[in-house]
């Protein structure tokens, strides 16, 4: 890699833009200052491009190992460094699911064979691995992934002395998928007996309700402060929900927190009528009013972080009745640039949307030396052209399963260069045919 200096370049870190030159030294960010010389670096003259850290998702599915023939590490990384996202999380869910130390270290094993961005995995809570979770260091991944409503992969942890013993059992940050199993098949019963299996679409969020969203987090919530557990909610999709979550302490601080998704901030029910079960995700995209709501809690910091829940699933699988769809779409690709163009609208500043994608999922999951620019970091860094519109095509499109909810989308801003650990992995639409990835290590 040797030494790369970036000329002219705009940065967006904590909480400041301002113009600089970046020099990287093998894998690290060596120096930041307005004018740098280096008779030995390679130089990239940004020409006013906008310089981001290296964005870190904390909720995908890629899919591998068992379900590879939607995505798999490769592919799905790859899509991800187009991006702009340089490390990701990846769930259990797989087949086999990583609910054992042995699995995950496989998955592992895998992703340093095969991903293009930095990579960590969830551990699978059920109802019968509690032994596994307490031997599972702390530093060994991400965090506890539980399923406290069913969704892709049947891992529905339903035990309530299981859950809290999970919860009073790991200092790991618990990250959940809150939906009340009950309401939920009540509503699906409801629902069959008018359609049978072909239920149309639009129903979605009545059948995944804000009511089974907000019973589940409210519950998990009260046992999290009861047993003083870390405990973070994945992609909140409720108006209702965003109360339980409060901005009056730190991050660093905080015992229980929030992530929302790219789909909740971007769709609304009203999309289904034109996109139907392309999104279909559980929990379900709802009212506008739900996003608004949203997007309150995000810019008043009680939404702590913005995610992706990248879940691809083939065309074939989606073209199916309500009850065989299944839920989930490709995301990564597209995260940035469409969070960029709400940045455009003026809803968000680069400011926030760097402190929500960058900054804070490496905060919250304490991610070694990753989510900042800053000297004697890894150089994890993403260069952005703020004006040079593209429309979103399948000629274009990076994903495994070819497809993406935003095709046709004409979007403003376009990721031109992305780095992981100072390697250039991707330029200008083209990809580097080698790696430089590495496992996630964490501050605890």
């Amino acid at each position: 890699m040797g030494r790369v200096l970036l000329k002219n370049v705009t940065i967006v870190n904590e909480n400041q833009i301002f113009e600089s030159d970046v020099l990287l030294d093998g894998e690290f960010i060596d120096k930041i200052d307005v004018s740098i010389s280096d008779s030995e670096a390679k130089v990239i003259d940004a020409g006013g491009k906008y310089l981001f850290p290296g964005l870190i998702d904390d909720q995908v599915h890629f899919r591998e190992p068992g379900l590879t023939h939607k995505g798999d590490i490769a592919s799905e990384s790859r899509a991800a460094v187009a991006g702009g996202i340089t490390s990701y999380m990846e769930q259990p869910n797989t087949v086999p699911q990583t609910t054992t130390i042995d699995k995950l270290e496989e998955k592992f094993g895998r992703a340093a064979e095969t991903s293009f961005a930095n990579y960590s995995f969830l551990f699978g809570g059920t109802n019968d691995n509690l032994e596994e979770i307490k031997r599972l260091d702390r530093k060994a991944c991400s965090g506890i992934k539980l399923f406290l409503g069913s969704s892709t992969g049947n891992m529905l942890v339903d035990d309530e002395e299981v859950i809290e013993k999970i919860f009073r059992n790991t200092e790991m940050v618990i990250s959940a998928h809150c939906e009340d199993e009950t309401t939920i098949k009540r509503n699906l019963n409801h629902y069959k007996e008018k359609f049978g299996d072909d239920i149309p679409v639009k129903y979605h969020p009545l059948i995944r309700s804000a009511e089974a969203c907000y019973i589940s987090s409210s519950k998990a919530i009260a046992l999290a402060k009861k047993t003083g557990a870390r405990f973070h909610v994945f992609h909140l999709s409720t108006g209702i929900e965003t109360d339980l979550f409060h901005n009056d302490i730190p991050l660093e601080q905080k015992k229980i927190t929030a992530e929302v998704c790219i789909h909740h901030l971007w769709f609304s029910d009203a999309d289904y009528a034109t996109k139907g079960t392309l999104i279909k995700w559980n929990p379900a995209v709802k009212t506008a009013g739900d996003r608004e709501k949203l997007w309150e809690a995000l810019l008043d910091d009680r939404i702590d972080v913005i995610a992706t829940d990248h879940a691809p699933h083939t065309l074939q699988e989606k073209d199916n009745v309500y009850t065989q769809a299944p839920s989930g779409g490709p995301l990564v690709q597209h995260a940035l640039p469409a969070m960029l163009q709400k940045y455009d609208e003026g809803l968000l500043s680069l400011e926030k949307l760097v402190e929500k994608m960058c900054h804070n999922p490496a905060t919250l999951f304490q991610i070694e030396k990753r989510g900042f620019i800053r000297e004697g970091y890894y150089a994890d860094l993403v260069l952005v052209d703020l004006n040079d519109p593209w429309k979103v095509t399948k000629e274009n499109i990076a994903y495994k399963c070819g497809w993406s909810p935003f095709e046709e989308t004409i979007f403003k801003s376009k990721v031109t260069h992305t780095f992981v650990n100072g390697h250039l992995a991707y330029e200008n639409g083209k990809f580097s045919a080698q790696r430089n990835a590495k496992r996630l290590t964490f501050n605890r």
